[in-house]
C-alpha cells in the first residue's frame, strides 16, 4: 500500500472523477481508487462525479419522492412501516432517534429493498428486514419510477465497492461476492425546516454514523448535510449538481482495522420555509458475508480489533437500537 500521512483536518470534501473508470483503463481506476483512499482516511467522505447514473432517472425518483411525501398523512400511513413484517415502507415524523440522549429526529422517510417474496429462503428464515416492499396503492406511478432508479444504483454501489477494494490494495474483485446480491437500502427523505421553537439538540438527522459499508446519497439544493472532521469541526457537504455524496459506514471501518474512518454526520435543515428532499441508498454486503479484517489492513501480529461477525446481524443490531426510544 502506498504510504500516506494524513493532512490537517479536512476543510472540505474532495470530489472523486468516475469517468474513466468505466471503461477498462485501469490507470483511470488506480487513480480513482487513490483519491478514495486519500478521503476514506479523512473523513470517510466524498463526492462522485460522472458516475453513469441517468440525470432523468434521478429527477423522476426526487419527483416521486415529492408526490408521495405531499399526500395527506392518512394516506401516507396506509402504508406505515411498523404495519409489515420487513423493513418497508412509511416510517413518520419524529420516529427515529439517531443521536443517542436527544429529542427524535425532524424527518419522514420511506424505504424500499430488494422485494423478496415469501418463498425466498431469506424470507423463510425469517431474517431481519427481509421480505416485499410495500407499495402506495393510489399513486400510479410511484413504484415504476422508485424501481427505476433503484436498479442502476445497485450497479454503482457494486462498482464503488470494487474502487474501494483496489484502494485497499486488493484484487478488484475482493468483495464482488458480498455484494452480488446486496441487502440494500434506499431511504426517501423529507425534512422540513428547523423549527425556531425545537431543542438546540433536536435536528433533522441527529449526529451519527451510518452502520453498513456505503451510502450513495443524492440530495437535492437545499443543503443541510454537515460533516465532523478530525478536529471536531463540522464542515458542509453542499451539494454540487450532477454528484452524489459517498460515506464509508461502520462496517467499512471494522472491515479496514480503523485504517479508513465512518464519521459523524447530521442534518440540519435551516431553510426557512424551504423542505430538504434527499434519496439514501445504504448498500450492504449479502447477511450472511463473513465482516473481517482484509488482509492487507491486519496489523504485524495478525491481531484485527475486531472479531468477525456477519454483516446481517450487524445493521439489524444498530437499526433496533435507532428505533428502541420511540418503540419503548
Amino acid at each position: 500500500m502506498i504510504p500516506y500521512t494524513p493532512p490537517k483536518p479536512a476543510e472540505y470534501i474532495p470530489v472523486v472523477d468516475l469517468g474513466g473508470t468505466f471503461a477498462g483503463d485501469r490507470r483511470a481506476r488506480e487513480a480513482a481508487a487513490w483519491e478514495i483512499h486519500k478521503a476514506a482516511r479523512e473523513t470517510g467522505f466524498f463526492y462522485v462525479a460522472n458516475h453513469g447514473i441517468d440525470a432523468a432517472l434521478i429527477a423522476r425518483a426526487f419527483a416521486e419522492a415529492r408526490r408521495f411525501f405531499e399526500q395527506p398523512v392518512e394516506r401516507k400511513l396506509k402504508v406505515a412501516l411498523k404495519n409489515w413484517p420487513a423493513l418497508r415502507g412509511y416510517d413518520p415524523m419524529l420516529e427515529q432517534t439517531l443521536d443517542e440522549g436527544s429529542p427524535s429526529d425532524l424527518k419522514e422517510s420511506f424505504y424500499l429493498a430488494r422485494d423478496l417474496g415469501p418463498d425466498h429462503p431469506y424470507v423463510k428464515a425469517g431474517l431481519p428486514n427481509h421480505g416485499p416492499n410495500q407499495w402506495p396503492a393510489d399513486l400510479p406511478g410511484f413504484r415504476e419510477g422508485i424501481e427505476a432508479y433503484y436498479e442502476p444504483m445497485l450497479d454503482l454501489g457494486r462498482h464503488v465497492m470494487r474502487l474501494i477494494a483496489l484502494s485497499l490494495s486488493l484484487d478488484e474483485t475482493y468483495f464482488d461476492d458480498a455484494v452480488r446480491n446486496p441487502a440494500a437500502t434506499l431511504r426517501l427523505l423529507r425534512y422540513p425546516p428547523q423549527p425556531q421553537d425545537a431543542p438546540a439538540n433536536q435536528l433533522g438527522a441527529g449526529a451519527h454514523t451510518d452502520y453498513g459499508a456505503i451510502t450513495l446519497l443524492a440530495q437535492d439544493d437545499c443543503g443541510g448535510l454537515e460533516v465532523e472532521n478530525a478536529a471536531g469541526e463540522w464542515i458542509k457537504a453542499e451539494p454540487i449538481p450532477g454528484t452524489f455524496v459517498v460515506n464509508l459506514g461502520d462496517m467499512i471501518q471494522r472491515w479496514t482495522n480503523d485504517l479508513y474512518h465512518s464519521n459523524m454526520h447530521r442534518v440540519y435543515n435551516t431553510r426557512a420555509a424551504r423542505d430538504r428532499y434527499s434519496l439514501a441508498l445504504f448498500f450492504n454486503p449479502d447477511y450472511f458475508t463473513r465482516v473481517a479484517c482484509v488482509p492487507s489492513c491486519l496489523p504485524a501480529d495478525g491481531r484485527a480489533k475486531y472479531p468477525p461477525c456477519t454483516a446481517g446481524e450487524h445493521v439489524a443490531e444498530l437499526i433496533r437500537r435507532s428505533y428502541a426510544k420511540t418503540a419503548a
